[in-house]
């Protein structure tokens, strides 16, 4: 019924009636129609508003829990972040320690800030991080007295703070990083219970000790020095008694959090030199060094052929995970390190065997271990000819394939296994082909062109039904070790560090383990290359 007493369907009764010409009607039909079309652009056209991370709903907010200590900062970045990304943020802040229990017992949150990193640490053994790759290290802050303008009471060092004129107030050892690591630092040089007896106060957050010391309450306060940038009437002391209490800041990523692409992409915001580290600088903080901001980075990996299978697919999840694009250039380890020397240098290198990375650890100053790979001997299924060792590859008329020796590391160690066997000047003769990868030598080996090969374990994981592996015995040097490195100029260090340790995390170890290579990864087996 109210469709019928529409303007158009009165226009088109009155037509009927002859009270509106054919044409008045036409112009009116197209007025109409002119409006829905503009309608249907208003609706369909995309918004001018920055881009949200793909597969997120734009303006959501991110809730993020934060110590007291960088509330300042925090507000500025704030700030910035919602002006440039059209991202509404909200804060939660208090003490470390009660912001965790917060985040234990709630379950949700997208971020977690706390005044240093060991509370993230606490917070990934509670399983409460998104992942190994989650944190965001920021800056640093020292552990400073606060004092009236002038340093009225002249403090200079700890057992001054236990003069009988000085009232002095200290955060919660229980809930904030500052008492936390006061406590303990104090504890070890015999100096804790003095100044607990003469603490006056103990406060939930370093802001209201800070306050306290403003309005006159006490005489003097433990605070982080970044704190004091607030307090135009205050000053720092710094004692050498408390220079060990140095907090490390980061951000870390929550495994609640419902949008972890855009937790992602404000953590790498706050990590960002020119965004959220200026910020951190200019509030009196020591940042650290930080990536330049950009809305998708890229990183270049080079890696060793033979480590494709095993990290194609954590680098596959770490891009979309991360919102970032990871350029992968997979050769033998001799070619990568002639274009390193030429002066094409990756964000990261993954080489195939610690050799490789020693020629070039001037661009690679410090390098972590990740797994280890053996040589063996690639045979027909059934081993029709009957080698079981180095020795029965010098048979005459077997066709051998080996690695090339200058184009790949599995080439250069199978010379030095040969040479090491004793059997390098025979077996030679026997070699037909050189190749820069062992997948080469595995499709030789399938076609039927070559009888035997000496490969990577890991070469002949999918040809199982078609290949058998002879273990080379008693030679050491046959087991080649992948040492994973990032470039000392790279201009994004902290995202190549993060593949780092996406690629040592649990789920890449059960990747690498089923492509035939041993796991290696573990902290008490990093190898420094300097």
């Amino acid at each position: 019924m109210l469709a019928h007493r529409s303007p158009l369907c009165q226009l088109l009764r009155r037509t009927r009636r002859g009270a509106v010409s054919p044409s008045a009607l036409a112009m009116l039909l197209s007025l109409f129609v002119l409006a829905g079309l503009v309608a249907l652009l208003m609706r369909s056209s995309p918004s001018q508003a920055p881009s949200t991370p793909s597969g997120q709903t734009p303006n959501e907010p991110l809730v993020i829990y934060c110590a007291a200590s960088n509330k300042s900062v925090l507000e500025a970045i704030r700030s910035d972040y919602e002006r440039d990304c059209k991202t509404p943020v909200q804060v939660q802040y208090g003490p470390s320690q009660t912001l965790l229990a917060s985040l234990e017992v709630s379950g949700a949150g997208d971020l977690y800030l706390p005044a240093d990193d060991s509370y993230l640490a606490m917070a990934r053994e509670r399983k409460l991080l998104a992942g190994e790759s989650s944190v965001f290290p920021l800056a640093k802050m020292q552990a400073v007295v606060a004092v009236a303008k002038g340093n009225p009471k002249q403090i200079t060092r700890l057992d001054d703070l236990s003069a009988e004129n000085v009232r002095l107030a200290q955060a919660s050892v229980e809930a904030s990083a500052i008492g936390k690591m006061t406590h303990a630092t104090l504890t070890a040089s015999g100096q804790w219970e003095k100044l607990h007896a003469r603490t006056t106060v103990y406060k939930t957050t370093v802001n209201e000790v800070a306050n306290d010391v403003k309005v006159g309450a006490v005489d003097a306060g433990i605070v982080f020095d970044a704190v004091l940038h607030d307090y135009e009437t205050l000053e720092a002391v710094a004692l050498p008694e408390l220079k060990d209490v140095q907090a490390r800041i980061a951000v870390g990523v929550l495994k609640s959090s419902r949008q972890p692409r855009q937790a992602l992409h404000f953590a790498r915001y706050l990590a960002a030199r020119d965004k959220g580290l200026l910020r951190y600088r200019e509030f009196g903080f020591q940042p650290e060094e930080g990536d330049a901001w950009t809305e998708q980075p890229e990183i270049t990996l080079y890696s060793g052929s033979m480590l494709r299978p095993a990290i194609e697919a954590t680098i596959t999840d770490f891009e979309q995970r991360e919102g970032v694009r990871v350029t992968r250039v997979y050769n033998g380890c001799g070619i990568l390190v002639a274009q390193m020397k030429a002066g094409q240098v990756p964000d990261a290198y993954f080489a195939c065997d610690m050799e490789f990375m020693n020629q070039v650890r001037g661009l690679f100053p410090e390098s972590e271990n990740v797994s280890q790979n053996e040589l063996v001997i690639l045979v027909k299924k059934g081993n029709p000819l009957g080698i079981k060792s180095l020795h029965d590859l010098s048979k005459p008329d077997l066709r051998v394939g080996i690695g090339h020796e200058k184009q790949c590391a599995m080439g250069w160690l199978t010379q030095k296994t040969l040479t090491e066997g004793g059997v390098k000047e025979d077996v030679m003769k026997n070699v037909v082909v050189q190749t820069p990868t062992g997948d080469m030598l595995v499709n030789q080996m399938r076609s039927g062109s070559l009888d035997a090969a000496v490969a990577y374990l890991s070469n002949a994981a999918g040809s199982a039904q078609f290949l058998d592996a002879i273990r080379i015995k008693g030679i050491p040097c046959s087991v080649a070790t992948q040492p994973f490195g990032v470039a000392k100029d790279s201009t994004n260090k902290q995202l190549a560090e993060r593949l780092r340790q996406a690629i040592r995390a649990d789920a890449s170890k059960e990747r690498f383990t089923s492509e035939g290579f041993q796991w290696v990864g573990e902290k008490s087996h990093v190898n420094k290359t300097r």
